[in-house]
C-alpha cells in the first residue's frame, strides 16, 4: 500500500523565508546613516528610490504572508475533510455492524476443525461451462514444473456460531516449499450465486503459484452448506417470510469478519497483506466485507457493485430481480400483486438485508473502504448492474479517495460491451491489482 511523503512543516519555513526576507531587506535599506543629511539631492533621490522599494518589498512579503495563509486554510479544510470523512465511515461500520448482529443465533467462540477434500461439490444450477473454466485458468500463473505435486491444500470448518449455517467451510492452497519464516500475503475469493468454493480453484492455484495464500470459502446455503439444488432460494423466501435472516448478502459478509479474525491469526500470513474478490454475488460479499471490516486491505469486486436504490428510481431493477425471481414472485403473491414492481422490490430488499437500497448503498459503502486500494470490474452492458447507476458511488468514491491523498488507490473499469460475466482482461486487471499492492 502506498505510504503519503512526510509533509514539510509550512509555518516552520515561513519563518525560515521571513527571516532570510528581514535580513535581505535590513542589508538594502540601511538603518538611518544614508539620510544624514536632507539637503544634498542625490541623498534625497536615494531616499525615494529606497521608499519606492520598501513599498514593492512590503508587498512582495504581504503576498507572502497571503499566500502562506491560504496554504494554511487548504491544509486545514483537508485535514476537516479527512476527519469528516473518517467519522462517516465509523458511523456506517457502527451502523452496519448492528444490522449483522440484528439476526444472529448465539455465538460461540472461533473454533478450527480439519475436514476432508470435496471430491463431488453440489452446483445449484448448472454445471460451469469450459469457458468460464478458461477464463479463470488464464489467470497469470508462476513458471512452476509439477505445480500440483507442490502445493499444499488446506480443508476447515471455522464455527462462528450455533446452528446449521454457523460452520464455515474453508478451502486454503498456498506453496509447500515457500519460507516459512517469512509471513505471505493473503487473498480471500468468493463464489457467485448457487456455485462453491472448488469453483474458484483454478484462481486459488494460479495465485498460489505466486506466492499468495489463496482462500475461498462456501457462502451462505452453498457449497457444503447446502443440501440440495433448491437451499439458496429456499433460504431467501424463508428470509421474506420470517425476517429470521438475512441470507442475501449480510450473513456472509459477517462469516467474512469472522474469517478475517482466523486469518489474522495465523503464523504464516501477513496480516497487514489481506486482500479480498469475488465474482457477482461474491464480488458484493467481497464489497460489503470490504466496507465494514478494515483488515481487508486491498479489494477488487468483479461484476457485483451496483446501485440498488438507483435501480428502483430508474426502474431498472429487472436484471438483478430476475436473478433470484422465486424470491420477488413470492413476495409478489404475498402482498396482492398483479406483477412485480417497484414496491415489491423496495420491500424484498428491506425486508431481507435491511438498509441495502437506503444507508449501506454503494453511495455510502464504496467510499468507506477509502483509502485501501479498490478497483471494481463491471461490464459496461451489464443488465444487473446498470453502468448509470454506478455514477454516484463512483464520484463519492473518487471524493473519498481524494480526501485521504490517494487517489490513485481507487479505479474503475466498465469493459465495453460485456455483460454479466467475467472475462480474461477482468482476471488479468485484478490478478495486477494485487501484485501492485500486496506484492508477494
Amino acid at each position: 500500500m502506498k505510504v503519503a511523503p512526510a509533509a514539510t512543516n509550512p509555518l516552520a519555513t515561513w519563518h525560515v523565508r521571513n527571516l532570510l526576507y528581514v535580513t535581505w531587506f535590513g542589508l538594502l535599506t540601511g538603518t538611518g546613516s544614508s539620510t544624514g543629511s536632507t539637503t544634498n539631492p542625490p541623498k534625497l533621490f536615494i531616499y525615494k528610490h529606497r521608499t519606492h522599494d520598501a513599498r514593492g518589498r512590503r508587498t512582495i512579503a504581504q503576498a507572502h504572508i497571503h499566500s502562506h495563509s491560504a496554504s494554511i486554510n487548504h491544509k486545514t479544510q483537508t485535514k476537516m475533510a479527512e476527519k469528516e470523512a473518517i467519522e462517516a465511515q465509523s458511523k456506517f461500520r457502527s451502523e452496519f455492524l448492528q444490522v449483522l448482529r440484528s439476526r444472529r443465533p448465539a455465538q460461540v467462540p472461533l473454533t478450527v476443525e480439519l475436514a476432508k477434500p470435496v471430491t463431488n461439490p453440489l452446483n445449484q444450477n448448472s454445471p460451469p461451462s469450459a469457458e468460464e473454466q478458461e477464463i479463470m485458468k488464464s489467470c497469470p500463473k508462476a513458471d512452476i514444473k509439477n505445480l500440483e505435486d507442490l502445493l499444499k491444500e488446506e480443508n476447515l470448518y471455522l464455527t462462528i456460531e450455533e446452528g446449521e449455517q454457523g460452520r464455515l467451510p474453508v478451502l486454503i492452497l498456498s506453496l509447500k516449499e515457500c519460507d516459512k519464516q517469512r509471513r505471505r500475503p493473503a487473498v480471500v475469493f468468493l463464489h457467485g450465486s448457487n456455485k462453491y468454493k472448488e469453483y474458484l480453484r483454478p484462481l486459488l492455484e494460479a495465485y498460489a503459484s505466486r506466492g499468495y495464500i489463496a482462500i475461498s470459502v462456501d457462502s451462505r446455503y452453498h457449497g457444503e452448506r447446502a443440501s440440495g439444488t433448491t437451499t439458496y432460494r429456499d433460504a431467501l423466501i424463508s428470509a421474506w417470510k420470517t425476517g429470521e435472516t438475512m441470507p442475501f448478502i449480510f450473513d456472509t459478509v459477517w462469516d467474512l469478519i469472522k474469517l478475517a479474525d482466523y486469518l489474522t491469526q495465523r503464523e504464516d500470513i501477513d496480516p497487514s497483506r489481506i486482500g479480498i474478490t469475488g465474482i457477482s454475488l461474491g464480488g458484493m460479499h467481497a464489497w460489503f466485507a470490504a466496507a465494514a471490516d478494515t483488515r481487508y486491505a486491498v479489494v477488487a469486486p468483479l461484476i457485483g457493485v451496483q446501485g440498488f436504490r438507483w435501480a428502483i428510481d430508474n426502474d431498472q431493477w429487472q436484471g438483478r430481480v430476475d436473478s433470484i425471481k422465486p424470491l420477488f414472485e413470492t413476495a409478489r403473491v404475498d402482498l396482492g400483486k398483479d406483477a412485480i414492481d417497484k414496491e415489491v422490490v423496495e420491500k424484498v430488499w428491506d425486508r431481507i438485508a435491511p438498509g441495502l437500497a437506503s444507508q449501506f448503498d454503494s453511495p455510502y459503502s464504496i467510499p468507506c473502504i477509502a483509502p485501501r486500494p479498490l478497483l471494481i470490474l463491471n461490464g459496461a452492458a451489464d443488465p444487473r448492474c446498470p453502468l448509470a447507476g454506478l455514477e454516484i458511488p463512483r464520484s463519492k468514491a473518487s471524493q473519498a479517495y481524494s480526501e485521504f491523498h490517494h487517489s490513485d488507490n481507487f479505479k474503475f473499469i466498465a469493459e465495453p460491451g460485456i455483460g454479466h460475466q467475467i472475462t480474461k482482461f477482468q482476471v488479468k486487471e485484478s490478478s495486477d491489482w494485487f501484485d501492485r499492492f500486496l506484492k508477494p
